[in-house]
């Protein structure tokens, strides 16, 4: 399927709503040898440890593949570790043995697999002492594929691996819904999207991200990015004005809940830009109207333009425009003005003239 087809990108989208409706309970173990919790203080979720259930059980093998990986002698570290693996299934340190493959196929440049193997330790071994290190690491993977990393093809790092580092973030926010680490994975997903101009799902992401982590002190970033997301998104005059008034408002909002950040961003000046393409847009539409020969709705809209956006360039064209108007053409009431542009639907239309 192509990743950018309407299905997948419908997929995607479910994908962050589904993750983020988990809930903000905390489900994930712990440092090596520790388990761990995670609890709401003052706002954020913070990790606090708990007696251990475990202790480290030392293993000479293990213990000599440990110290292989630490050497750089990555081959050798996995094949005495494949031995043991096969060996001792069942043991208590099964889940040491399957964090050690992980990190010897990293260390190998093989993040795919080492990701994999990370998966296997947390499925097989949820409450393990190396559940955390193992999402941490896979968090790793994911971030630095999403920061240029190349899988291996003949021997070389030629492929991307962007939309595979996308759905590890996905999986990581599952395995640990409501933790630090998946509200990381949410923002870097949505980061990336924004980086890479895919703006419909950027802003989706942000959206899914301010309403899950509103007390994040991220969340002023999250908002002002899913607003110009919302702004990237309008095509032109001839479509659809939905995204610059989505932005518009969102804006607004920002201002008045953070005026410091207004300031910073200069936000003021581009509401002015967004009012000026909502009258052209506006200018458009009755234009439109006259060349279709329906002056009821031209003046509609003209009326409309003028009262809502008198200082404009376009207010002007409109006045204009209206003292060219026959006077039967404007016997309608003169609409009131709003808060900005509004859909509202001008009069009963007349047919359009053959």
């Amino acid at each position: 399927m192509d990743l950018q087809s309407p299905a997948m990108r419908w997929m995607r989208r479910w994908a962050m709503v589904s993750v983020a409706s988990v809930g903000l309970a905390a489900t994930a173990a712990a440092a090596r040898g520790q388990d761990q919790t995670w609890e709401l203080i003052d706002g954020h979720w913070q990790a606090v440890a708990t007696a251990p259930t475990t202790q480290a059980v030392s293993d000479e093998t293990l213990d000599r593949v440990e110290s292989l990986i630490g050497r750089g002698q990555q081959a050798a570290a996995r094949k005495v570790c494949v031995t043991w693996l096969q060996s001792h299934k069942g043991s208590s340190i099964y889940d040491r043995a399957l964090l050690l493959m992980a990190r010897a196929y990293y260390a190998a440049d093989d993040r795919i697999t080492a990701f994999y193997y990370c998966d296997q330790l947390m499925d097989e071994y949820p409450s393990s002492g190396y559940f955390q290190t193992a999402l941490k690491l896979q968090y790793q993977i994911a971030d630095e594929f999403l920061s240029g990393h190349k899988m291996r093809f003949l021997g070389m790092p030629i492929v991307d691996a962007n939309q595979e580092a996308i759905e590890m973030l996905y999986r990581i926010q599952q395995r640990s819904p409501g933790s630090p680490l998946a509200e990381r994975g949410l923002l870097r997903t949505a980061d990336f999207y924004y980086a890479t101009s895919e703006f419909d799902l950027a802003a989706d992401a942000y959206a899914v991200y301010v309403r899950g982590y509103p007390r994040s002190p991220m969340v002023p970033r999250a908002r002002l990015r899913q607003a110009f997301s919302n702004y990237a998104q309008f095509r032109g005059l001839k479509f659809d004005p939905t995204p610059l008034i989505d932005a518009r408002a969102q804006l607004v909002d920002l201002g008045r809940s953070y005026p410091d950040l207004a300031v910073e961003e200069n936000i003021a000046s581009v509401i002015e830009r967004i009012d000026a393409t909502l009258a052209a847009k506006i200018y458009h539409i009755a234009d439109f109207y006259l060349r279709t020969h329906q002056p009821r709705a031209a003046v509609y809209n003209l009326r409309f333009l003028i009262a809502n956006y008198p200082e404009s360039r376009e207010a002007k064209r409109a006045s204009d425009r209206l003292a060219k108007m026959p006077a039967r053409n404007l016997t309608d009431p003169a609409p009131a003005p709003g808060a900005g542009y509004s859909p509202a639907a001008p009069p009963a239309q007349e047919p359009i003239a053959p």
